[in-house]
């Protein structure tokens, strides 16, 4: 079993309530923005598939256009291995900086560019190029969030503060699925084709320079300014000594990433295309539901951190994936056959808030597996490559297996197959909730 030590000698930081809170306020608030960036791709796909991939089979579109949004996940790790190692090398906050006028930008582009029937294939190759470089920066996002949170805040409260990470990515969504909603309320089906769902991508620039203004005024964090004053950075490459020194934990981190995106990315970009595509409810009510569903399961996570203080991280996972294993099937049965979106709402619930309890301790988590040294590349890494196999995917996989088989509930053991990853990821690990991190 692969475990961490603590340097004898090494004084424990001190942790000013003041920071704390400022830590988590900007880690959620910066996370929160960079997730509303990427997650709108998600909710506009069904009008952004017709415009850039025209096709008579609807269905190719809209697989072309989830595999463009799946195509920003690939080139996460390379994101997270070039902020990890400016993070480890450099500071915390440089690339939390970076990251954020990065992500905005891309995303606010994507609002000014042209369609297929104006630019024919350089729409979408735009879009590709677009979503790529959204992606790259995202990498390096809320691994780097987390990282910040987590040495900035007392080992008793890590759980609590580092829930801000999940709640910042999660409510992103929510937010994003707001503005959809208000946007697709405002405009005709006509001019929501034409030019109205352009808004929520140029929302993204105003949004970057918000967040730009909050985290370039952050310190530096107490463990890293201890580590720089004691010359505890890594001495070659971060990556070769994570790759090196926490194979074990690199693989824990990919299981649990597998786990977490890919029961989350199925409630949160999926179910939206699915109740319009498939079950035919109207766009706008859609993304209302989705916003509010989504918003009251973030409101719930800063409980389930305090319970990842009290029980530990382990006990919270597997209360969360044995969960999954449970409901996932009769959730996408009862959205199948209720036919009103009330009831809809409430499994809906029940499936968001599960997620939060993989999701809430899972980030602290993370950063207990690495030292100071590699721990910004080590939980980039291994959950970047846990969201290229579960997270951008998702929506794209549980689509193509409704297409194949018919089966409408298909997409359930997807989600059973990654909770039971999940559970394996969790074999031997011993608890690390209310212990120092390691140097």
């Amino acid at each position: 079993m692969e475990t961490t030590s603590l340097s004898a000698g090494a004084a424990a930081p001190a942790f000013s309530p003041r920071l704390t809170r400022r830590a988590a306020l900007a880690g959620g608030v910066g996370t929160l923005i960079e997730y509303y960036d990427f997650s709108v791709y998600g909710f506009l796909t069904v009008t952004i598939a017709p415009l850039f991939f025209p096709n008579a089979n609807s269905t190719a579109s809209m697989l072309s256009a989830l595999a463009v949004f799946a195509s920003g996940y690939l080139v996460r790790p390379l994101g997270g291995i070039f902020f990890g190692w400016l993070g480890d090398r450099s500071g915390r906050r440089v690339p939390l900086v970076a990251t954020v006028l990065g992500m905005g930008v891309c995303s606010g582009l994507l609002g000014a560019l042209p369609t297929f029937a104006s630019a024919g294939v350089l729409a979408p190759l735009l879009l590709v190029v677009l979503r790529l470089a959204g992606g790259f920066c995202a990498g390096g996002e809320i691994g780097g969030a987390a990282t910040y949170i987590a040495e900035s805040t007392p080992p008793r409260r890590r759980g609590f503060f580092g829930s801000f990470t999940p709640f910042g990515s999660t409510f992103g969504f929510a937010v994003a699925a707001m503005v959809v909603g208000i946007v697709s309320s405002a405009a005709t089906s006509a001019s929501m084709s034409s030019w109205a769902w352009r808004l929520p991508f140029l929302l993204c620039l105003p949004l970057a320079v918000l967040c730009l203004l909050a985290r370039a005024r952050l310190e530096d964090t107490p463990e890293f300014t201890r580590q720089v004053a004691e010359g505890g950075q890594a001495k070659r490459p971060p990556l070769l000594e994570v790759l090196r020194t926490r194979p074990l934990s690199v693989l824990r981190v990919i299981g649990l990433a597998v786990a977490t995106n890919g029961t989350g990315y199925i409630g949160l970009t999926y179910v939206s295309v699915y109740l319009i595509k498939t079950l035919h409810f109207p766009a706008n009510q859609v993304y209302w539901l989705s916003a509010a569903v989504i918003a009251l399961a973030c409101l719930t996570m800063p409980l389930t951190g305090l319970l990842s203080d009290r029980w530990g991280r382990r006990k919270v996972l597997v209360t969360g994936l044995v969960g999954y294993l449970v409901v996932a099937y009769p959730v996408l049965a009862v959205m199948g056959g209720a036919g009103n979106l009330f009831v809809i709402g409430l499994v809906y619930l029940v499936y968001m808030v599960l997620n939060g309890f993989l999701q809430v301790p899972a980030f602290p988590l993370f950063t207990e597996l690495f030292p100071g040294r590699i721990r910004y590349t080590g939980v980039a890494l291994g959950f970047n490559l846990g969201t290229i196999l579960a997270g951008g995917t998702a929506p794209y996989v549980a689509t193509l297996l409704v297409a194949k088989t018919g089966d409408h509930e298909s997409p359930a053991f997807w989600v059973i197959g990654v909770a039971v990853v999940g559970l394996i990821s969790l074999v031997g690990l011993r608890e690390t909730a209310n212990t120092r991190l390691p140097q």
